[in-house]
């Protein structure tokens, strides 16, 4: 009770505060404050030609500008003040301040009582989300660009938007109008072949081949279009195909790029050597080995970089590529070994660290 007392108390002081003004009086203005100023003024203006500071031109401009609002403050000062009604005043005050206390406790107790129930939760979900800001944002466009269908940057705008809210019709219509209107680039007619790979539900149609096709002439190393080209021909049965078209990106790529370990888990997917890359004299040489004898080069070669690996622990792509090796060849605890050791070598080091883990998570070695 003490709380709720001090409370309407400070309420109340503040409302007082405002509105005590309110209940007094005009008072009387200075007599004639700002006409002495301007006077001094007149006189200040003298003294400066007497000395010789300004010249009599601009002396008498300047006794004319003082002038003028010497008399507009000596008219101001004649007129009356207006009238006010004083005792009105005082009654909305005292109006005021009992009202609003009992205002803010008629609405505190319908509204924000502890004994109110919750909220439905049928009734939240009905509250704006930013989904709902997005859907006005993108009707705004359609709307421009349905009175200006020529707007080649609207079509580039909207196009990925509609993707990512799953109209997977619409996205398509517009990245083909984004090439009408902007013209051919690798990354357009990409786009526009993923927006139909994920209208197809993750098929790489013919039509999805095509722009893929057209997007590596005018860019051969176009990310996208090469693996999904490589996802094509995994899907036609074609999977040495698609290791080829996946190793050859993977040689290109730098260490960093953050699509290697997708392309990596695709590449084990389809049967590709984890290994790391033979050189021209060792490929040379294995075509002529036996399956045992090439078996047995290959584990030697992942045995040195594990060797390696445990003198140099940061290399994360080492790491990586022995974890595959050990899964391909069937090794599952060394491949779990090789994990908990690598998580281990790169532990100070965050952005290894979570570059290591979403390799290993591609991989399926979450743990």
């Amino acid at each position: 009770m003490t709380l709720w007392f001090v409370f309407a108390l400070m309420t109340a002081a503040a409302i007082f505060a405002v509105l005590w003004p309110l209940g007094r009086g005009n008072r009387t203005k200075g007599d004639g404050s700002e006409a002495a100023v301007y006077r001094d003024q007149l006189a200040e203006v003298d003294r400066d030609v007497s000395a010789g500071f300004i010249a009599a031109p601009e002396a008498a401009a300047a006794r004319v500008e003082i002038s003028r609002r010497l008399l507009a403050a000596a008219d101001a000062q004649r007129r009356p003040p207006p009238g006010t009604n004083v005792g009105l005043r005082r009654v909305a005050a005292v109006v005021a301040l009992v009202g609003l206390p009992v205002v803010a406790v008629g609405l505190y107790y319908p509204l924000g009582s502890p004994d109110v129930p919750d909220f439905p939760l049928a009734e939240r979900a009905r509250t704006p989300e930013k989904t709902q800001s997005l859907d006005n944002l993108v009707a705004q466009v359609e709307q421009h660009l349905a009175n200006n269908p020529t707007d080649g940057r609207g079509w580039s705008v909207i196009a990925p938007v509609l993707a990512r809210l799953g109209r997977m019709d619409d996205a398509i219509r517009a990245f083909r109008n984004s090439i009408t209107y902007n013209g051919e680039s690798a990354d357009r007619r990409a786009d526009l072949g993923e927006a139909l790979v994920a209208a197809a539900g993750g098929v790489v149609t013919g039509d999805a081949k095509t722009e893929f096709e057209r997007a590596v002439a005018l860019s051969a190393d176009d990310v996208k279009a090469n693996y999904f080209l490589g996802l094509a021909a995994e899907q036609d049965g074609r999977s040495t195909d698609a290791a080829s078209i996946w190793r050859a990106m993977l040689e290109k790529a730098p260490p960093n790029a953050p699509w290697r370990p997708l392309v990596q888990a695709a590449l084990v997917r389809v049967g590709g050597s984890p290994a790391p890359a033979l050189s021209n004299d060792a490929v040379a040489a294995a075509k002529d080995m036996s399956a045992t004898d090439r078996s047995a080069m290959i584990r030697s070669m992942v045995d040195r970089l594990a060797t390696r690996l445990k003198q140099n622990g940061d290399d994360v792509e080492g790491w990586l590529r022995l974890v595959r090796a050990y899964i391909v060849m069937g090794d599952a605890d060394k491949a779990k070994a090789a994990s908990s050791d690598a998580r281990q070598a790169v532990a100070k080091d965050p952005q290894r660290l979570q570059q290591l883990n979403d390799g290993l998570k591609n991989l399926g070695l979450d743990g």
